[in-house]
C-alpha cells in the first residue's frame, strides 16, 4: 500500500518547502520508489527539488486539446491521451515529480484536477510513498482532490489568522468526510522555535492538536532564494530537525518499503 503524505495551507505559509523537507527525509531514510505530486496551479515544487518540470498535466491537456486530429492511426484518443500525460512526469532512481500545472484555456482548471487525480490512483501501486504539494487555500479540498490521506500536514505561519486557517481546514475535511488517518498543526518559521503567546493562545482555544513548531530557518530561507534544492539542505537546519522529528512520529516502515 502507499503511504500518502499530504501538505495544505494557506499561500505564502512555506508548505512547498516544508513539503519538499518530508521528501528529504524519506529519501535519506531510503524511502524509495517516491512519486512527489505538485497539486498547486502555481507550481513551484520542481524548483524546490532541483527538478526541471518540462511539462505539466494542464499543459498536456491544453495541447491535446488543440492537436486531438492528429492522433496516430490505429491508436484511441483514450491511448493517445494517457502515452501524452505520461510523458509529463520527471523521472528520477529513486524521486519522480508529477505536477498539474494549469492549461491556458476556458475552464482550465478544474479538469487538469481531475486527471490528476486519476493519475495519481493510476500510479500510486507504483510507489511505496506519495507526497502532495496542493494548492493554497481550501479549494483543493472542496474538490476532494486530497483524500484517502494517511497524513495531512495542515501548514500555519506564526499568526492567529495563520492558525485560524488551518482550524477552517480541519473542520471543511470533517464536513466532506475526507478519508484522512491523521492531521498534523505546523506552524513555521516561528523566531527561536518559541511561539508568540497570543498564538499559543488560540492553538489551545481552537483546541489544535499535533501541533509541530518549526523555527525560523535562516538557511532554508536562502535556499528557497537562490532556488537550491532543499534536498540538500544540512542535519543540522533547524527546519530539517523539526520535520525530522514530525516524520520520526509517524507510523511507517520505511526500510521494509523499498
Amino acid at each position: 500500500m502507499t503511504h500518502v503524505i499530504a501538505v495544505a495551507g494557506k499561500g505564502g505559509t512555506g508548505k512547498t518547502s516544508l513539503a519538499s523537507l518530508v521528501i528529504r527525509y524519506l529519501l535519506k531514510n531510503g524511502a524509495g520508489p517516491l512519486l512527489a505530486v505538485d497539486a498547486d496551479s502555481n507550481a513551484n515544487l520542481g524548483d524546490s527539488l532541483g527538478l526541471e518540470v518540462t511539462g505539466t498535466v494542464g499543459q498536456v491537456l491544453d495541447d491535446f486539446q488543440k492537436e486531438k486530429i492528429n492522433i496516430p492511426a490505429g491508436m484511441t484518443k483514450e491511448a493517445y491521451l494517457e502515452i501524452k500525460l505520461n510523458s509529463a512526469i520527471v523521472e528520477t532512481k529513486e524521486l519522480d515529480l508529477l505536477t498539474m500545472g494549469r492549461g491556458e484555456g476556458p475552464e482550465c482548471y478544474c479538469y487538469p484536477n481531475v486527471m490528476l487525480r486519476k493519475m495519481m490512483d493510476t500510479l500510486a501501486g507504483n510507489y511505496a510513498f506519495m507526497v502532495v504539494d496542493n494548492e493554497a487555500g481550501m479549494e483543493h479540498l472542496s474538490r476532494r482532490t486530497t483524500r484517502d490521506v494517511d497524513d495531512l500536514l495542515l501548514v500555519s505561519n506564526h499568526s492567529v489568522k495563520g492558525v485560524r486557517t488551518v482550524a477552517r481546514l480541519k473542520e471543511l475535511a470533517r464536513q466532506l468526510g475526507l478519508q484522512i488517518r491523521r492531521q498534523w498543526v505546523l506552524v513555521n518559521a516561528v523566531p527561536d522555535g518559541v511561539l508568540e503567546p497570543a498564538v499559543a493562545a488560540e492553538i489551545s482555544r481552537l483546541n489544535l492538536i499535533s501541533v509541530v513548531v518549526v523555527p525560523y530557518d535562516r538557511a532554508l530561507y536562502e535556499a528557497d532564494l537562490m532556488l537550491k534544492p532543499l534536498l540538500q539542505m544540512p542535519d543540522d537546519s533547524p527546519a530539517v530537525k523539526a520535520i525530522n522529528g514530525l516524520m520520526d512520529k509517524l507510523p511507517i516502515k520505511i526500510r521494509e518499503a523499498k
